[in-house]
């Protein structure tokens, strides 16, 4: 109601205003005169106010047609109108309808599909980045590598999709097992985006399986400083890598060089028994046997292991056994109950010829957990103490029937290596190879008393057994590190 008042108010107050000007105006005296080619018009004050507003409307109806003209003009010109503005909505439309498909079809593994709907949308779309990625990773499924390759390759183009380009081109490299290529590519995509947890795996991957160890520390220290691993694990494998770094230079002969990297390797992890058993050995080559024999005994209280002891042995390696078996003391009162100091004590007492002590040692682990190198070494004390030949063959006969025990398993295929290697030979997975126990084959074998024909009586000269094969303890005299000195394979 108000509102309604406030605007007859104000259509009053114009219509006074403008009769108000009116009358002022023709009360006005003068005007203005127009000559024009000999034609006088004169004007009064209103007439020449009206003749202004209606210059001022012809002027505008002007413009107007001149813009409707200038539009005419751009529509046969091909310039963009609403017309055209409308077509090519619905292009975009269309195309982006048979990219939404396409997507799905990749989706869900129609990889010929996904290829028609690329074409589509690429004939309809103005963005060559999406449709040429489509079409690459459809062509990756219908396994048409060479448009793969073609697309990724359009992408390299633009600096925004050349990550993807360049993935993708890895990708195709590792497919075909051109490693050598792939290492490269993935080099560049780590340079392009370093923070990039799969790239980081993948060059670190590359990088191990090439040997190029400095650049897999780069490569390691980066997933440290993205987050992406953890400091624990980071030292533990960067051990890993300063370890192989140094197998690798002391294989060019600097030895100086190498034994500075194992030492570092030992520093970084001191649980990672190769790092331990590399660095104290050099540090007996430099008459640092103090030290040696310090990260020896630290890293057998944490993680006993036959290589250690063998390491160990290597200290004085012209000792008799006596004194062998009072040094490796520094051992063998750590981790009393574990298997390997058992066998250890065993193997060290058999070597000074007291025998009851060597079955002592091994009485219990015979019976909670008996593997081929335990029962070996019960053939050798039995042989030892002058038991009869039947004993001792019952022994060997166990022996071969029994588990291994611990040896390097790659955790990722459970591949089983005779020595420890940074890259599993079989998955190439790195850093995944741990002491333990292998898992229990399925195959059905020939248990020990299938076998007692063959080794009781009726022996062939190949599985005899001499007093030098069950006598020797490797590890007492220092040759463990050697897989053919293993007591159970002297007893096959």
């Amino acid at each position: 109601m108000f509102t309604t008042f406030l605007k007859i108010l104000a259509f009053v107050a114009v219509v006074t205003g403008l009769t108000w000007g009116a009358v002022q105006l023709l009360d006005t005296r003068g005007g203005a005169s127009i000559s024009v080619a000999g034609y006088e018009i004169t004007l009064d004050a209103l007439q020449l106010v009206f003749a202004f507003v209606l210059l001022i409307g012809i002027v505008w109806l002007t413009l107007k047609l001149l813009g409707l003209l200038v539009a005419v003009f751009r529509f046969l010109n091909g310039d963009e109108t609403a017309l055209s503005r409308h077509f090519d909505r619905n292009r975009e439309r269309k195309g982006y309808v048979a990219l939404s498909d396409g997507l799905f079809a990749l989706a869900s593994g129609d990889g010929h599909l996904a290829m028609t709907k690329a074409r589509r949308a690429d004939k309809y779309l103005n963005r060559p980045d999406l449709t040429t990625l489509l079409t690459a990773q459809a062509a990756e499924m219908t396994g048409d590598t060479r448009t793969a390759e073609a697309s990724y390759r359009k992408l390299l183009e633009k600096p925004e999709t050349r990550f993807v380009a360049v993935k993708g081109l890895m990708q195709q490299k590792l497919a075909v097992g051109d490693t050598d290529t792939a290492l490269g590519l993935a080099r560049k995509a780590f340079e392009i985006r370093p923070k990039d947890e799969a790239i980081q795996n993948t060059l670190l991957r590359l990088q191990a399986e090439k040997a190029d160890w400095s650049g897999a520390r780069v490569t390691l220290g980066a997933k440290l400083k993205s987050g992406s691993l953890p400091r624990d694990v980071h030292k533990r494998r960067d051990a890993v890598l300063a370890l192989s770094e140094a197998k690798d230079i002391l294989d060019t002969g600097k030895s100086v060089e190498a034994r500075e990297a194992a030492i570092e390797a030992n520093r970084l992890s001191p649980d990672l028994v190769p790092a331990t058993v590399m660095a104290a050995r050099a540090m007996v080559e430099e008459g640092n046997v103090k030290n040696a024999s310090r990260i020896l005994s630290k890293t057998w209280g944490v993680n006993p292991h036959p290589d250690i002891a063998a390491a160990f042995a290597d200290i004085a390696p012209n000792e008799t056994p006596a004194e062998r078996l009072k040094r490796f003391r520094k051992l063998t009162t750590q981790n009393g109950n574990h298997p390997e100091t058992r066998m250890l004590l065993a193997e060290l007492h058999i070597a000074v010829e007291d025998f009851p002590e060597a079955r002592r040692s091994l009485t219990s682990l015979i019976a909670e957990d008996p593997t081929a190198r335990s029962l070996s070494l019960m053939a050798a004390i039995e042989r030892g103490a002058g038991a009869d030949e039947d004993v001792v063959r019952g022994w060997l006969t166990r022996a071969l029937s029994a588990p291994r025990g611990p040896q390097w398993i790659c955790d990722n295929c459970q591949h089983i290596h005779a020595t420890w290697t940074p890259v599993c030979n079989n998955c190439q997975a790195f850093d995944t190879l741990s002491w333990k126990r292998p898992p229990v084959s399925e195959v059905a074998m020939p248990d020990g008393t299938d076998m007692m024909p063959l080794l009781m009586g009726r022996t062939p000269p190949a599985v005899q057994v001499s007093d030098a094969d069950v006598l020797d303890p490797p590890m007492a005299i220092g040759r463990y590190d050697d897989p053919d000195s293993d007591p159970s394979r002297n007893a096959k």
